[in-house]
Parts: C-alpha cells; sequence; structure tokens
C-alpha cells in the first residue's frame, strides 16, 4: 500500500562525481556531486549558487567530471564538508562544512593535466571527461523563496578517459558495465551496483546507435 508522504530529499541513487574546476587564482577546487545526468556527449549538473564550483563554471565554463568508483568512497567523504567558498555561506555552515583550499591535497588525490581545458582530471578516478558549460539555467524561478539558489549547467564533452579496468574486452569504445562499479548516492548513503538484474530488451541495440555530432565532433578534434 501507497501512503502520501513528504521526503525532505528525492536522491533515489545517482553516480558520485568528483567536479574539477580552476579557482580565480588559479588553483583547483574539487567538490563531489550527484545532481547529474547525461544524454548523449551533452549532461546535465545542478550546483548551489553560492559553491565555489558554480562560481568558477559561471566564470571559466570549464570542467572535468570524474567518474568515482566503490575504491574512491573514502577520499569522496574527506571532501564531502568542504567548501572552497571564503566566506563558508550561512547554509553550509549549519551543516557543518568548512573552508578547505587545497582540495586535492586533503582527498590523497592526484591531478592530471587535461588535453582540451585548463581543469584537472582526478587520476585515481576510473572515468574522466572534460566538458565545457554550453548554457546555464536557473532552477525554481517560480518560487521567490528559491530563486537563486540552485544553477543547472548544461555541458559538452570534449574527451572521455576511461581506466582500462573497466573497458569491455576486445573493444576500445564500450565500457563492461559488469567491470564498472561506480559509486552511486541514495539518499545521502553510500552504493554501488550489483548483479545485473534482468535480461534488457534495450541492450539488444547497437551502442554506435547512440552516435551523436558532439561525438563525431570530438574524434575529429583528436
Amino acid at each position: 500500500m501507497h501512503i502520501k508522504s513528504y521526503p525532505s530529499i528525492l536522491y533515489f541513487g545517482t553516480p558520485v562525481v568528483l567536479i574539477s574546476t580552476k579557482n580565480p587564482n588559479g588553483t583547483d577546487n574539487l567538490a563531489p556531486i550527484s545532481s547529474i545526468f547525461w544524454l548523449g556527449w551533452r549532461c546535465i549538473i545542478g550546483l548551489g549558487a553560492s559553491s565555489q564550483t558554480a562560481k568558477n563554471l559561471l566564470v571559466t565554463k570549464e570542467v572535468v567530471l570524474n567518474l568515482s568508483s566503490v575504491n574512491e568512497a573514502k577520499a569522496v567523504n574527506l571532501l564531502a564538508r568542504t567548501t572552497g567558498s571564503n566566506p563558508v555561506p550561512q547554509s553550509k555552515m549549519l551543516k557543518g562544512y568548512r573552508l578547505e583550499e587545497n582540495k586535492f591535497e586533503i582527498a590523497g588525490l592526484t591531478g592530471t593535466p587535461s588535453e582540451t581545458i585548463k581543469a584537472y582530471r582526478v587520476n585515481e578516478c576510473p572515468v574522466q571527461m572534460e566538458a565545457v558549460v554550453m548554457a546555464i539555467h536557473k532552477l525554481a524561478e517560480d518560487e521567490p523563496l528559491e530563486q537563486g539558489k540552485i544553477i543547472t549547467f548544461e555541458l559538452k564533452i570534449n574527451r572521455v578517459y576511461l581506466d582500462q579496468s573497466i573497458i569491455m574486452d576486445n573493444y576500445t569504445n564500450r565500457v563492461d558495465p559488469d567491470k564498472w562499479k561506480p559509486l552511486i548516492m541514495s539518499f545521502q548513503e553510500f552504493y554501488t551496483l550489483g548483479d545485473k538484474a534482468h535480461v534488457s530488451t534495450l541492450a539488444e541495440i547497437p551502442e554506435i546507435l547512440y552516435n551523436t555530432n558532439d561525438r563525431k565532433s570530438a574524434q575529429e578534434e583528436v
């Protein structure tokens, strides 16, 4: 039986991404997010407007999306309640956030130079995607009390880097879903994928049929 319910959050399960950007002074900012989804070689992310990541994106229009596996859970926790915003926004202070400028260092992670943008990739993450901002949208413009609190960014992926451990045998451009164990955030708790639940009708469609012009453009730029 279903009951009427009003959860404070609706995080039913999304991948954890370490998002790296450049600060105004040239240093590196790194923050975990889980408000993200993909369509083709584009994705949408949602960020609090007061976050340093959002401020950086509004200026540089560049970002690296580093997808965390179960092996990076500890590093994500070390970053979880840190911010690069100075002073720390009041909303984050209430949640126990602290100012931290050396994000890579405190998380025990190493940066790798990107090919198309200035922000660094996270070497430890199995999936790294260089991206640029194509559009910016504010969320909840219809609600006066929520206006300006959240910004959504449409990103175009320029480069994808995959660790060989998650690539499908005999392929270079396919991820093996049986090898890839992403870190999943579900109602503030960490989970990952288990065994295949059921055969998929969509899996019968060749992946190449999902190609977009964005992917073609990225290949031609190399």
